[in-house]
């Protein structure tokens, strides 16, 4: 019997061609691995549609009432439709809540996606700055703490502790010159200083110092700030072009970080940006609406979601309360800190090529065989969900999303060759190689759906990329390194690459 063969073997069932009997020889549907109907079917109107459940299609509408928090993780590889699920989840949010957005945009990922809906894109840079010594509601003291802890994430805490004593000292002076400066005057606002003002102040110590060993590290103190100082890449120690009072209360925002010169420059306005989040978020009073008034975007920012001393995990602590959520996305799960990974209220799954990251997620979340086994085999749209209740539970957490439904169709291009299909979103596949300096036409180098990936290299080589920077853009689009070297070997006709 072709039924009996398949419960022999352990193969699907179809649902249309299963008998009752059929059904309960099988745990897997007598107790399925999915939480109670009651708990997914929420109020259409007060919650936000994602898909339907895999095992007993059941749509799935997520709220955070029932959940220990409203913060979200997702994990996969590029393509595998994180990006798509981010803008379909803000867009129902903004509907059904009127919940507000900001995102910090490393790649400049959501640009056109942002714009299309009537967002607002700022990009920081040559036309926009951001002063990191704006007090964001706080007093110089309390600021003055903010940015040495900034720094010191920043620069990993390797300067002595002679140069970070120093450097508070010069950050406090320069408020109190802008103080006195205000009395002198009979302002009425105090415009606070920038990060000239403290590289002024260190200079001028360095100079009166008298001895060397204390020259040396006033000026090694005024070299951690001095590199954002310089003209032409000053766009953090200039008079700001932000109103952060006003960007958690606009609607869809994208805080654009690519233009900026380099990772350093994007991390230390990403995390100072994040500071003004939580202190607007802790000036925020409780409301009785319905719903989340803001969600705070960080797509891909490693060194803003790991760090213990990010403000990251302090919105992920006091979120709820305040109506604040975070959202997490990144294709290495190991970059989101353990303290926001494992307390978030929701983790979305997605495609995950390299084992270490499934193990680490799966250590995590505790699931079962059954989900890693399906994980395996993910293409994209496909995830699973781990939900945190606030109560105890006797039933599984974690669950199969059939397909994500978005507002629009995913698009799905196959890159192929050597013995592998890998499955990606052509607009994230854009997406990401546009933020790697690449632009293919898509169009020209897919036929019937599918991209050939020794063609794929190809073209990236004939452009003047590195062997070694080919290999980087391929493991960015999720491709293993063992399939990365059969793609060389399978270019060189078979020879060994050594």
């Amino acid at each position: 019997m072709k039924w009996e063969k398949n419960i022999q073997s352990g193969s699907p069932l179809q649902f249309e061609d299963a008998t009752n009997h059929d059904l309960g020889q099988r745990m897997i549907f007598a107790h399925p691995p999915e939480p109670p109907p009651e708990l997914l079917m929420n109020d259409p109107t007060n919650s936000i549609y994602i898909g339907r459940t895999r095992l007993m299609k059941v749509p799935f509408y997520w709220n955070f009432d029932k959940l220990t928090n409203p913060h979200i993780a997702i994990v996969g590889v590029t393509g595998a439709g994180k990006s798509y699920l981010v803008k379909t989840f803000l867009t129902r949010a903004a509907l059904v809540w009127k919940t507000n957005a900001l995102i910090l945009d490393w790649a400049g990922e959501y640009v056109d996606w942002v714009k299309q809906t009537g967002g607002e894109v700022i990009e920081l840079g040559p036309k926009n700055s951001l002063n990191l010594m704006d007090l964001g509601g706080n007093s110089p003291l309390n600021r003055t703490r903010q940015i040495m802890r900034t720094l010191e994430i920043l620069f990993e805490s390797k300067g002595r502790d002679d140069e970070k004593r120093v450097l508070e000292e010069a950050i406090e002076e320069a408020y109190l010159e802008k103080k006195f400066s205000l009395h002198a005057t009979g302002q009425e606002k105090l415009e606070p200083p920038t990060l000239k003002d403290v590289h002024r102040i260190l200079l001028k110590k360095a100079e009166k110092a008298d001895s060397v060993w204390v020259k040396e590290y006033i000026r090694n103190a005024a070299k951690m700030v001095g590199r954002f100082t310089k003209e032409g890449a000053d766009f953090l120690a200039r008079p700001s072009t932000l109103k952060m009072s006003k960007l958690t209360s606009s609607g869809l925002v994208d805080i654009v970080l690519k233009k900026l010169p380099d990772e350093e420059f994007r991390v230390l306005a990403g995390l100072s940006i994040l500071q003004y989040l939580k202190e607007r978020m802790r000036e925020e009073e409780w409301s009785a609406e319905k719903g989340l008034k803001l969600y705070v975007v960080l797509d891909e920012a490693w060194k803003i979601a790991q760090d213990d001393r990010s403000d990251a995990i302090m919105i992920v602590r006091e979120g709820r309360k305040y109506q604040f959520g975070l959202i997490v996305a990144s294709q290495n799960p190991t970059d989101i800190n353990e303290a926001i990974f494992s307390n978030v209220g929701t983790t979305f799954i997605l495609n995950l090529k390299f084992q270490r990251f499934k193990d680490y997620v799966r250590a995590s979340l505790k699931y079962s065989d059954f989900i890693a086994d399906a994980i395996e085999k993910f293409g994209v749209g496909n995830a699973a969900v781990n939900l945190t209740f606030s109560a105890k539970t006797d039933f599984p957490r974690t669950f199969l999303i059939d397909k994500i439904h978005g507002e629009d169709p995913l698009e799905e291009i196959v890159i192929s060759g050597e013995g592998m299909e890998h499955k990606v979103d052509r607009n994230e596949l854009k997406r990401r190689l546009s933020y790697e300096g690449v632009t293919p036409d898509i169009d020209a180098l897919c036929k019937d759906g599918k991209i050939d990936a020794i063609a794929l290299v190809k073209w990236l080589e004939a452009k003047r990329y590195s062997r070694t920077r080919v290999v980087d853009i391929l493991s960015y689009i999720g491709l293993e390194l063992k399939m990365i070297r059969k793609i060389f070997k399978g270019m060189r006709g078979g020879k060994n690459e050594g």
